[in-house]
């Protein structure tokens, strides 16, 4: 009953998602973009574990800059099917497309906290995954164009909520087997200094994967993210329409001791 709620909620969220870019008022920039990203899982005990990841986002497919992101935290497992997850992220975002997302069309950096928390299930064949996860962000601010660096911060929150199918290809996976995924991801800005926009942005993944086993697999396939600016430029909004290629590498590694396992 609950995966239904959830999954009927997530679908009305599409929904309103892609009725965004047809509405009046809003000017679209489309840029190509690959993102080539790493996860780790460091795992210490049967509970606690370390979330490690890098992601190596480009425009013009790889050619430039659109964002670096490093992303450190602690997982705590409650239950078989539950994981929560506290962490901090460094991000430097680049100026990009036709629009930058900073006004004065410079690089910044932004300082991440964030906490999530991780569902999983098997209907059948098919992996399940929710995750939910709450950011407090600072972003760095330019309050003159002729400065080099960012002279203040901008406090924000965001919650994020992700959706994610995966089943394997063959009828039998044993411990090396080919699969297929798909997720989309909405996030929404909330309280002080929101700006303009409630929506920030959406992605959208379609993947193949391959995974060697339990403690290695790769993925990767067509990529959408739907960016909307937080700021008016000449009395309309700017919507980016990033479309490519991602890939991912992740690793689940134990640091246990055999007799922890």
């Amino acid at each position: 009953m609950i995966e239904r709620y959830v999954f009927c909620t997530f679908l009305a969220l599409i929904f309103s998602i892609t009725s965004i870019s047809a509405q009046n008022g809003r000017v679209n920039e489309y840029n190509n973009i690959g993102w080539y990203n790493y996860f780790g899982t460091f795992r210490l005990s049967k509970t606690w574990g370390i979330h490690t990841e890098y992601q190596w986002r480009r425009t013009e497919w790889i050619s430039a800059w659109q964002q670096s992101l490093l992303r450190v935290g602690a997982n705590y497992q409650l239950h078989p099917k539950v994981q929560i997850r506290v962490g901090y992220g460094w991000i430097e975002t680049f100026p990009y497309s036709q629009t930058p997302i900073n006004a004065f069309g410079k690089d910044f950096t932004e300082h991440r906290l964030f906490q999530a928390v991780t569902l999983t299930d098997k209907l059948s064949r098919v992996d399940v995954l929710h995750r939910f996860m709450l950011e407090q962000r600072w972003l760095g601010a330019y309050s003159d164009a002729s400065l080099q660096r960012e002279d203040r911060y901008i406090f924000l929150n965001r919650l994020r909520y992700m959706f994610r199918l995966q089943v394997p290809v063959v009828k039998e996976p044993e411990k090396a087997f080919p699969y297929a995924a798909i997720y989309d991801e909405i996030f929404i800005g909330f309280g002080k200094n929101l700006g303009e926009n409630i929506f920030d942005q959406n992605r959208l993944g379609i993947l193949v994967g391959y995974q060697f086993d339990k403690r290695f697999k790769v993925e990767g396939g067509f990529f959408n993210q739907i960016l909307l600016l937080g700021r008016e430029v000449n009395g309309v909004n700017i919507l980016q329409n990033n479309t490519g290629i991602i890939f991912n590498a992740i690793f689940n590694i134990s640091l246990q001791r055999p007799t922890e396992e």
